[in-house]
């Protein structure tokens, strides 16, 4: 198989062969919301306005500047992105601030990069106008709209020098408590991860994808937009808020344009369980769909089972389900299995599951945990599972932490050094074999197949979204003066089935006995949901000094749940809100 990330060094070579090969061809469409129609963007039409964006930003950003990207869904995005990457420039994919919504996440991006330009549209900048001039961090930024760029400025691009190496785009994985991580990508990582996906997914120029997931964030960006053109077929795009209103518009975008290769997180699959209606499901024809991956939270096989009993009617079979694993930081893709293969599980002693340690059991026994496996690794993608202490390899029946070497592995933390060198550059300390990707994932190998059984870090994933709990643990401390200062910890549950967010927080001694207890809750649901659009399921008040910590003084997240879910907490009071 002729690999193109080897005929091509940088995605701009890519690009530019393609609009000369098939310029007239569509790349893109681009689902507009309201069922109002569809806009199109062809390779020809994409590399012009890539160039011209590129020319712009050589006349005010040097090359390997950082530059923010401000769009909502939509083509622009890609052309801005493209034209980026077409300038030298590294682009730095956000989402654009909400009214009357915090906005320290992106305040914090800015000034982790000192970026100086920001890219939006006309109509996004006189939306965030207001906000623009009452925010010091970007008030004293350069803001360029695309659509106001002259049709002849393309002439002017001059091709950048550029290697496989030169740095892409950085991909924000954090930023609520002022200490983002960018992750940074290159344009190897980016041309070996997309074939990657390609021999994952068996893809060629005759498929075609539907994605709603966000262009700022790894999946949407490198599966559901460098993937098409990479690969050379139709990517059909809409927006999240176009799938999370109606999910049927994703199914019937699938059966619509016939496409072979769509996905996302095991909630939109449980989502569609839930919201699809047999009254619109005889209209759909899922027979197409031959990669239906679910990735980037855990998979739960009861999830998996339902969707496919439920569709099908519609022409759905269980072997289109494609389970799979990836991180940022490994630009996107690690594992997955065989197109064809239907999904494999792994039912476990959960008693034993809790010692890390992997034994198959029945599934009659009375407490099992049902594992779903994500594949194997392809091309020259190494995984390890390793004692996070001891740095050495565990043994086949033992969980650990995923090691990963591969190409697609990133360049590291923007402007962290130290903390990149102790998670890109680790090495089994019994052999010295490296470097590989400290992924911070638990799991285990059985025949080659990769299990994920949990986080050593305390990553909250729910609904298809990460969440690092100390920065929610730090809005909630700052939402109410009865609060006491890390002192709290967040965790989720599953309730029925879904992960839900819990907080464990202390109250200052002062306040134990004349506490407005719903004033309390509220200030911290409101808090929550401002920042992270996220519900709080419960909330344990907790007595002085009473929370879980290490003899350092570090929260003890896991043993907070524990105790949460065992009913030993000391408790002040606690609430489902």
């Amino acid at each position: 198989m002729a690999l193109l990330s080897g005929k091509f060094s940088t995605l701009v070579e890519l690009l530019r062969w393609r609009s000369l090969q098939q310029p007239e061809e569509n790349v893109y469409t681009f689902l507009n919301n309201r069922e109002v129609g569809e806009s199109n963007l062809t390779y020809g039409q994409l590399d012009y306005q890539a160039r011209s964006i590129a020319a712009l930003l050589q006349s005010c950003v040097t090359t390997q500047e950082p530059v923010l990207l401000l769009f909502q869904p939509g083509l622009d995005f890609i052309a801005a992105f493209l034209g980026c990457l077409y300038a030298g420039v590294i682009a730095v994919p956000a989402y654009p601030p909400k009214p009357n919504r915090s906005t320290h996440r992106l305040q914090t991006t800015v000034s982790d990069t000192q970026l100086k330009v920001v890219l939006t549209t006309r109509s996004l900048l006189s939306n965030v106008e207001r906000w623009v001039n009452q925010c010091s961090e970007m008030k004293t930024l350069r803001w360029l709209a695309v659509d106001d760029i002259p049709d002849n400025l393309a002439e002017k691009w001059q091709e950048p020098t550029i290697s496989k190496n030169t740095l892409t785009f950085l991909q924000y994985t954090s930023g609520s408590t002022g200490t983002p991580k960018g992750v940074m990508v290159s344009h190897n990582n980016l041309l070996h991860n997309s074939e990657c996906i390609k021999q994952f997914f068996e893809l060629s120029s005759s498929s075609v994808s539907v994605c709603w997931l966000p262009n700022f964030h790894d999946m949407g960006l490198i599966d559901g937009i460098i993937q098409p053109l990479y690969t050379g077929f139709l990517g059909v795009l809409m927006s999240p808020m176009f799938f999370l209103e109606r999910p049927i518009r994703w199914l019937q975008a699938i059966s619509d344009y016939r496409a072979t290769h769509s996905g996302g997180p095991n909630f939109a699959y449980d989502l569609c369980v839930r919201k699809v209606t047999p009254e619109y499901m005889k209209f759909l024809d899922l027979s197409s769909w031959c990669t239906a991956y679910t990735g980037s939270e855990p998979v739960r096989r009861e999830t998996l089972e339902q969707f496919t009993q439920i569709f099908k009617p519609c022409g759905f079979h269980s072997r289109f389900l494609y389970p799979c694993y990836g991180l940022a930081e490994a630009t996107l893709m690690v594992s997955g299995g065989l197109v064809k293969d239907e999904p494999i599980f792994c039912t476990v002693d959960a008693d034993k599951l809790e010692q890390n340690q992997i034994v198959e059991v029945s599934v009659d026994k009375q407490r099992v945990v049902k594992l779903v496996g994500c594949g194997r690794s392809v091309l020259d993608t190494s995984i390890v599972i390793v004692h996070p202490e001891s740095l050495t390899p565990c043994l086949p029946n033992e969980i650990g932490e995923i090691w990963v070497s591969s190409q697609s592995v990133a360049q590291g933390y923007w402007n962290k050094p130290e903390y990149s060198q102790r998670i890109f550059e680790a090495y089994l300390t019994d052999t010295d074999i490296g470097p590989f990707l400290r992924t911070g994932d638990l799991g285990f190998l059985k025949d080659g197949e990769l299990f994920i059984t949990g986080r050593l870090k305390d990553l909250i994933i729910i609904w298809g979204r990460n969440y690092y709990p100390q920065d929610i643990e730090l809005t909630v401390e700052q939402s109410h003066p009865a609060l006491r200062p890390s002192c709290s910890a967040a965790f989720s549950v599953e309730v029925k089935g879904e992960e839900r967010l819990v907080v464990a927080q202390e109250i200052e001694r002062n306040y134990l006995r004349n506490l407005d207890f719903n004033q309390v809750i509220a200030n911290m649901r409101q808090a929550v949901i401002e920042q992270y659009d996220l519900q709080i399921y419960a909330v344990a008040l907790l007595k002085t000094g009473s929370i879980p910590k290490t003899s350092s003084g570090k929260i003890q997240r896991q043993a907070c749940r524990t105790s949460y879910l065992g009913g030993t907490l000391n408790l002040w009071n606690a609430k489902e809100v």
